[in-house]
């Protein structure tokens, strides 16, 4: 899915100008071939493989990588960019040793298919790779599902061979987030952030074809992929499979896990937070702690609803509109979080807290006929809220009931001479 993303790449790529280059003319026994590794666990961003089209031609003296996959990091405002959809990756060209030597060095798995090209197919799209390299052409608009280091090399193969690819149908019914998950389900908190951050949409059936975002399956798309180049002549798009590098499992291989999986951290939150309800219904004096633990709660939903609010609507990337967590995660809360320090808000403070516990009421009895697939931890996260918002409720009014009797009584003692 993700790009192959190095942390900081410089803003132009040399293209090998003394051997990769437009003049350079390919010979029979060139090969191109699509380069596939396999995820590592050192980085969130690479724990969805990669993908990269190699050039081999002995005659001429070229072996060169292209590479769809950098970015540069080091761009001013670059996350904000990021989650607004607004990063631009680049187009660059290595050698073949060195792109070998950064994936055994990280112990990640490399799979090379050669492609049944012929000369001609195979000049058209080495010339067209060359200018797509160079300076003007090398930027493109990242998008995580539908444009990456994965559809651009399939996207230039099929334009640049006199054929149609014909790809053999999906084995399985799945969506975007299927996939998302399989790449992260060996660490469950980028795969609840996944979660959180993507929307409904994320959730319908895709096709073979769109499957191909994720490296691993365009490699799968394209072994059983072949070229029909007329009614009488078709063969394989693939003439050669072999893993070149194997995966080394003592260097890449997943952290061990934290017991406090995104489930656990959620029902420790909700347990706090019913002890502390509990201790306010007790000590009915004592509401500052409890306040302070809400400034806390509400506050850290809040600020994690302004990442949803910009993704849903300030956002180019994919899929994260319309996104159902922020019924339960939304910037009313942050709103709140501040004006429970503010005497004369305590109306707009109760108000808040009516709304927020019915909505999420709501939100849980409906839970399976939401159009959405919700990570399960979004349920104690969000009963945290929910306890402490009924339990505000509940001290208030009992409070209010209590100032009235008391107005009732002096009132009353008033009435008769006491």
């Amino acid at each position: 899915m993700k790009k192959y993303i190095l942390k900081i790449v410089p803003l132009i790529l040399i293209l090998f100008l003394q051997t990769v280059n437009a003049q350079v003319q390919l010979h029979d026994n060139a090969r191109v071939s699509l380069l596939t590794a396999s995820e590592w666990h050192g980085a969130v961003y690479a724990l969805f493989g990669h993908t990269a089209i190699r050039v081999l031609d002995d005659s001429s003296g070229v072996d060169a990588v292209f590479n769809y996959g950098y970015f540069d990091s080091s761009q001013p405002n670059f996350m904000y960019n990021f989650v607004r959809g607004k990063t631009d990756y680049v187009l660059g060209v290595t050698t073949f040793n060195d792109f070998m030597y950064e994936y055994e060095y990280k112990g990640q798995s490399v799979t090379e298919q050669v492609l049944n090209l012929t000369t001609a197919e195979k000049q058209q799209l080495f010339n067209a790779l060359y200018i797509n390299s160079l300076p003007e052409n090398m930027r493109y608009r990242y998008n995580y599902l539908y444009d990456n280091c994965a559809t651009r090399p399939r996207d230039m193969i099929e334009e640049y061979v006199n054929g149609t690819i014909i790809y053999p149908p999906t084995s399985k019914t799945q969506t975007f987030r299927d996939l998302l998950h399989e790449c992260t389900a060996e660490h469950k908190w980028t795969k609840f952030g996944i979660d959180l951050m993507v929307g409904s949409t994320s959730d319908r059936v895709i096709d073979v074809r769109e499957k191909m975002f994720i490296p691993s399956y365009l490699m799968g798309s394209f072994e059983g992929a072949v070229m029909v180049v007329n009614d009488t002549l078709s063969y394989p798009l693939v003439e050669n499979t072999e893993v070149i590098l194997d995966l080394n499992s003592e260097r890449n291989s997943a952290r061990e896990q934290t017991i406090f999986t995104p489930f656990v951290t959620a029902f420790a939150l909700l347990l706090l937070s019913i002890i502390i309800s509990l201790l306010q219904l007790v000590n009915l004096n004592k509401v500052r702690p409890a306040k302070i633990y809400d400034t806390l709660l509400f506050g850290g939903a809040g600020i994690g609803s302004l990442v949803l609010l910009t993704l849903m609507f300030f956002s180019e990337h994919p899929a994260t509109n319309p996104n159902w967590n922020f019924v339960w995660l939304n910037t009313f809360a942050l709103i709140a979080a501040v004006l429970f320090w503010v005497k004369s808000a305590k109306k707009i403070v109760y108000f808040y807290h009516f709304i927020n516990f019915a909505v999420i009421t709501l939100f849980i009895l409906l839970w399976w006929l939401i159009p959405q697939q919700l990570p399960i931890a979004t349920i104690p996260f969000s009963l945290s809220l929910m306890v402490r918002s009924g339990t505000n409720i509940y001290m208030q009014r009992n409070k209010k009931i209590k100032n009235s009797r008391f107005t009732s009584s002096k009132h009353m003692k008033a009435g008769w001479g006491q």
